[in-house]
């Protein structure tokens, strides 16, 4: 039998294995606030701004979609934003090492708010994130953990766990990205985004 300070010892560490805050003192900002470094920009850049600390994501006349890639690639990690929904039909999202995305917004195929709920290219949502309607706030700043943790996606909303799943389409390791869905009129604000690697 485990003596009783091995068992408190093995009890914290699947406590801090499982804890939202397991690896926030590693998290460092990715974005900087003043300008688009480290993150790959369209060449003529009208919808991805910075000001006062906030990435401004809005559609261009031209409504095309584009997603905000990192310069890094990166395998196993932790995110942490704060997002803001402006006008428009908001349809944003994570994109975590590929195409797989964590939906911020209206699903376009779904017509309705799927903040947090996996989108797999080629499965649309294979599940849906829980207590999202009472967690979301819709005309002020949300917050949002994502975990990968290998192909194990995990998403928090403004401090609770709502989704969990484990993709087969996913990659181990690329650049983390935010997206600008196209066709839509719509406007979401971004700050404070860190990132940690587990």
């Amino acid at each position: 039998m485990k003596s009783l300070p091995t068992l408190v010892l093995v009890l914290f560490s699947l406590c801090a294995y499982n804890s939202p805050l397991a690896a926030e003192e590693k998290l460092e900002p990715i974005f900087n606030g003043k300008d688009l470094s480290g993150w790959k920009a369209p060449e003529k850049n009208v919808s991805w701004l910075v000001q006062d600390g906030i990435l401004q994501v809005r559609s261009a006349p031209d409504k095309k979609g584009y997603v905000l890639w990192t310069e890094k690639d990166y395998g196993d990690f932790a995110i942490e934003l704060e997002f803001k929904f402006g006008d428009g039909t908001v349809d944003s999202g994570v994109h975590l090492r590929s195409e797989d995305q964590i939906q911020i917004g209206i699903s376009g195929s779904l017509k309705r708010d799927m903040t947090g709920s996996p989108y797999i290219p080629g499965k649309g949502y294979p599940i849906e994130a829980e207590g999202v309607k009472e967690l979301l706030k819709l005309k002020d700043w949300n917050h949002m953990r994502i975990e990968a943790r290998g192909m194990e996606y995990a998403c928090w909303l403004n401090g609770k766990k709502i989704m969990t799943y484990t993709s087969d389409t996913g990659k181990a390791k690329g650049p983390i990205g935010i997206q600008l869905h196209g066709d839509r009129d719509m406007a979401i604000d971004y700050r404070n985004i860190k990132l940690g690697e587990l």
